[in-house]
């Protein structure tokens, strides 16, 4: 399903021959056309959905949202919308709004959009405004990495390129909090070798010790494991191998905690998932991945191109706006290759929700003092 830009002349076509059959092509002519966007879905050269976009300031509204009645109800509303949904993140709008049809909320309420104000009646149609505020600001997401209860590094999960930053990752936590940081990604290396939780106690240590809305990963593969975490303090369980290797598993666990309760981590190689310390790309895509743990109720994934990870090389761009744009709805975390502000602010552009730095921090190519600044 390809979206492109449609011609006006298509434009109104269809506009006229799915709203408004009865009127002429001058009736669904806007006055704003001209310096609109218009984006559609073509099939054999003729338009079959369309969306008209126009930008006032930080606002977004779209208007003449239409689909063949012979192709409705195969997805291409919603395509649409997504990637309307993904363009006004990434260009850094606040408010997106339609004026829909009553009868026809139901989508836009899918996408997060609300009623706003009273309805009104025009061309025999009820109407009511649907909107929603889009989220500006991105978090910042400071990693600590735990092995033998120290802070360190790895490159490309290569335990044998283990650097030790600081013996005591509390006072790399408290650094991070006095900064104005409010997340951490703690990472229990040696769990994630064991293939169980081992430095619990470090997390208890900085949950009781910070007020940092604590992420913990690395290691968990049983309900004791995830309780641990849980009991340890950690807001958040980070998941990632279980949910590749035992899918069962860890939806009955997005059952019994609730999927708010876990950050899901996704390693990537060529669009593939990539699991076994990267080791081992299996033949899963990461779009598929991540719509099979969407409809299970998961909002927050974070993403991570093994080729990139620990080198200093930039992010994964292309991958992540090619991801924001599928799930525009997903709190989605940028991970792995920031190697200074400037790649920090062209994720921010993207419309990531969040990025995670670990190397680029402890190198000094990123000050704590940029970050609490963004």
């Amino acid at each position: 399903m390809q979206i492109s830009t449609a011609a006006l002349p298509d434009v109104w076509h269809l506009r006229q021959t799915v709203m408004y059959p009865a009127e002429s092509i001058d009736f669904v002519k806007l006055e704003q056309d001209e310096w609109g966007l218009h984006w559609g879905i073509y099939e054999r050269r003729e338009l079959v959905s369309v969306i008209s976009v126009f930008v006032a300031g930080k606002e977004v509204q779209f208007r003449k949202f239409a689909t063949c009645t012979d192709r409705q109800g195969r997805g291409y509303g919603t395509a649409l919308l997504q990637y309307v949904m993904a363009w006004a993140k990434q260009h850094g709008m606040q408010t997106i709004w339609c004026n829909a049809r009553l009868s026809a909320t139901a989508i836009y309420r899918k996408f997060g959009m609300k009623p706003a104000g009273a309805t009104w009646h025009k061309y025999g149609f009820e109407f009511i405004k649907m909107e929603k505020q889009l989220q500006t600001t991105m978090q910042i997401i400071p990693a600590i990495d735990i092995i033998d209860g120290k802070c360190v590094r790895l490159t490309q999960g290569d335990y044998d390129q283990k650097k030790i930053y600081n013996e005591h990752p509390l006072e790399v936590a408290l650094e991070f909090q006095d900064a104005g940081l409010q997340r951490l990604h703690l990472v229990d290396l040696d769990g994630a070798k064991a293939g169980a939780v081992r430095n619990w106690k470090v997390l208890e240590t900085l949950a009781a010790k910070t007020n940092m809305v604590i992420d913990f990963g690395g290691g968990i593969k049983t309900e004791k494991d995830v309780q641990i975490v849980f009991d340890s303090g950690a807001a958040l369980a980070t998941v990632g191998s279980i949910a590749v290797k035992n899918e069962e598993e860890f939806v009955k666990w997005l059952l019994i905690w609730g999927a708010e309760k876990f950050l899901l981590g996704a390693d990537v190689k060529d669009e593939k998932i990539a699991v076994g310390g990267w080791l081992e790309t299996t033949g899963i895509w990461i779009y598929d991945f991540i719509e099979k743990y969407w409809q299970h109720g998961v909002r927050q994934l974070f993403c991570t191109d093994v080729s990139k990870d620990g080198l200093l090389q930039g992010p994964s761009t292309e991958l992540y706006k090619n991801i924001i744009a599928k799930f525009p709805e997903l709190h989605f975390i940028a991970s792995g290759g920031v190697s200074n502000m400037q790649d920090v602010l062209q994720l921010k552009e993207i419309g990531c929700g969040g990025v995670i730095i670990g190397k680029a921090i402890y190198e000094g190519r990123i000050t704590i003092k940029e970050l609490a600044a963004l």
